[in-house]
C-alpha cells in the first residue's frame, strides 16, 4: 500500500486483515492528536478486541510527503530513511483486508479491498 499525504491532512489509517474485526494492522497517523499532538498510532484486533496501542510521538511524517507499507513484519518506509515495524501479533497468514481513509491521495478518499 502505498500513497502519498494530502498538504491539509489531519490523519488516515489503513487497515489490513481478514475483517474490520479481525486486523493484523491499524496503522493510524494523526497530525493533530488531542493527547501527544503529532503521533502515529498502530494497533492490533482480534475477534473485535483491540490489542496494546502503540504509539510513535515523534513523527517523521509530514504532509505531502509519500508513506508505503510492505513486507510480512508490515514495515511502513517514511522519509529520510525512517521506518516502523509492527509485528504480525495474531498470525494472520492471509490478508483478504484492505481499508484505507482519510487524508492520503491513493486515488481514493475512501477505499475498502476485500480479496
Amino acid at each position: 500500500v502505498e500513497g502519498r499525504i494530502l498538504h491539509e491532512a489531519q490523519g488516515f489509517q489503513i487497515d489490513l486483515g481478514c475483517d474490520e474485526n479481525h486486523l493484523a494492522l491499524h496503522f493510524n497517523p494523526r497530525f493533530n492528536d488531542d493527547t501527544d499532538g503529532a503521533v502515529i498510532v498502530c494497533n492490533s484486533k482480534i475477534d473485535g478486541s483491540w490489542g496494546q496501542e502503540e504509539r510513535e510521538k515523534h513523527s517523521p511524517l509530514q504532509r505531502g510527503s509519500t508513506v508505503k507499507l510492505t513486507g510480512d513484519m508490515f514495515e511502513v518506509e517514511m522519509p529520510n530513511g525512517h521506518e516502523i515495524k509492527f509485528p504480525n501479533r495474531h498470525i494472520l497468514d492471509v490478508i483478504t483486508y484492505v481499508r484505507i481513509r482519510g487524508d492520503l491521495n491513493n486515488h481514493f478518499k475512501e477505499c475498502i479491498l476485500i480479496l
